[in-house]
């Protein structure tokens, strides 16, 4: 019998390698059988994981879907190429990268961080919406941890829960809750009078379930205060980490939800795109990441009263973690998520 041929791909680290289309399909199903299991989620269909296999079988350089099927690009950190001005940088996504959205972002991106150079961030804004036609949203990383000692104001929650002082911790956390919630407001309201059409929570619940709070708090005020501007709001990871573990919003418990319980209450709070995301593991092959990525984000797909716009970037949605991912990578991932889940965005 002849032996398999075998087609060259990438692990999650960017890595090539070989792999034959029975080793490639092994992976497809081992992915989405451990991810249905853990986040109790049904498996991909036979139909889609043979479209799968030939996704990431395909000896192609670069895929992509097919003319009428693209989908939106929205971008953050949109501004930090090291390409003239920070508005030329911005406006090189627009005219070269083929982005939808733009962003204004602060390099070290956080809202804490934002207000110390507001006015000159409102500045860049104005300048962005004189000279660009997409769309441009403020964005920023909610970052909670930032208010923790020894950089912020309350106790480090992270070094209480070891030393067994579980209450401390919590109190430390709700009490950052209410000052992240304040200064997204503030930096929300100077975005808005600069002409921001929208505002980017990026890696929300990077620190845990009261970091996805403070967002859900935020942008209920911003639905209240501003209800023309638009919201997206993109997650730290498939999982919502239980570092508070008692907090909920909207009857819900914030601790240990997935893409399809992270939708519900981000549309509730009055977002207007979800992007879930999902890490990829940098020791198993892309096919198996893009399956298992596709397999937790296919019912919040299915179930979103939003748009979905995938985290599809360095490290995410079976993207290799690496600072330049491999084009013919990013392509198989992308193409897998449109094709399969019918994502309204990238």
């Amino acid at each position: 019998m002849a032996a398999e041929r075998k087609t060259r791909t990438r692990m999650g680290d960017g890595a090539l390698v070989e792999m034959t289309p029975s080793e490639i399909r092994a992976d497809v199903e081992a992915a989405t059988e451990a991810a249905a299991r853990r986040a109790k989620v049904d498996p991909l269909a036979a139909d889609e994981i043979d479209h799968l296999c030939d996704i990431f079988g395909s000896e192609s350089r670069f895929t992509g879907v097919d003319i009428g099927r693209e989908v939106i690009l929205s971008f953050d950190g949109s501004g930090n190429e090291d390409v003239g001005s920070p508005v030329d940088q911005i406006l090189l996504y627009q005219n070269h990268h083929g982005a939808d959205a733009l962003e204004v972002g602060w390099i070290d991106y956080s809202f804490r961080a934002a207000k110390t150079i507001l006015e000159f961030q409102a500045q860049e804004m104005r300048e962005v919406q004189q000279r660009a036609v997409a769309p441009c949203f403020y964005g920023s990383m909610p970052d909670l941890g930032r208010y923790s000692r020894p950089d912020g104001p309350v106790p480090n929650w992270s070094e209480l829960m070891p030393l067994g002082k579980i209450e401390e911790a919590r109190r430390a956390q709700e009490e950052a809750i209410e000052m992240l919630v304040t200064d997204v407001l503030f930096v929300t309201e100077a975005m808005e009078d600069a002409g921001a059409d929208g505002i980017d929570f990026d890696t929300a619940g990077a620190a845990g379930d009261a970091d996805l709070l403070a967002t859900l708090r935020a942008v209920e005020k911003i639905r209240e205060r501003w209800p023309h501007l638009g919201v997206e709001v993109g997650m730290a990871s498939e999982m919502t980490l239980g570092m508070h573990g008692e907090l909920e919003y909207d009857g819900k418990r914030l601790a240990g939800m997935w893409p399809h319980q992270q939708v519900q209450v981000v549309a509730a709070a009055g977002a207007t795109v979800f992007g879930p995301a999902v890490n990829t593991n940098t020791t198993r092959s892309i096919a198996w990441n893009s399956s298992r990525a596709i397999t937790l984000m296919k019912r919040c797909c299915e179930e979103s009263p939003i748009p979905v716009h995938a985290n599809v970037g360095m490290g995410v949605g079976g993207v290799p973690m690496s600072p330049y991912p491999p084009v013919d990578a990013v392509s198989r991932a992308s193409k897998a998520l449109v094709e399969i889940l019918r994502l309204d965005g990238l």
